[in-house]
């Protein structure tokens, strides 16, 4: 079963490839790249499930992986830990196969913890030049 969240999404067809981003809760998914939205809904059977999904152009761009700017997506697939791999038919483009992958983004810890302790800065700690000859 998906856990909710964020999942990166890459995926292609003979004539395109493309990836974006898919936000995934409680039967539902929502998404998009540069140029499509994604929405719609999922179901799970053990490891396995499938997905409807609406994807629609909101800005101009080059052609969907499947040529046609508007279409319902219906995808099969299965879940391995955070790694989902699946195939796909557009309801328009029935003869053209997606495959694709969805891996669930992680939470990073911002908080960066210094190697080794940073001492406060001195000035009279610096070197001094040489003195000159004049």
């Amino acid at each position: 079963m998906f856990e909710n969240g964020t999942y990166a999404a890459w995926f292609k067809t003979p004539l395109n490839q493309g990836a974006g981003l898919a936000h995934v809760a409680d039967g539902k998914i929502e998404g998009g790249d540069s140029f499509m939205t994604y929405s719609g809904t999922y179901t799970f059977s053990g490891d396995g499930f499938t997905a409807v999904l609406q994807v629609t152009r909101h800005s101009e761009g080059p052609a969907s992986v499947f040529g046609v700017d508007n279409f319902t997506l219906n995808l099969q697939g299965k879940l391995v830990g955070k790694i989902a791999s699946f195939t796909g038919r557009a309801d328009e483009v029935p003869d053209m196969i997606l495959e694709g992958t969805l891996i669930r983004s992680e939470e990073e810890d911002v908080a960066v913890k210094p190697r080794r302790t940073i001492s406060e800065f001195d000035p009279r700690r610096l070197p001094t030049p040489p003195a000159r000859a004049r």
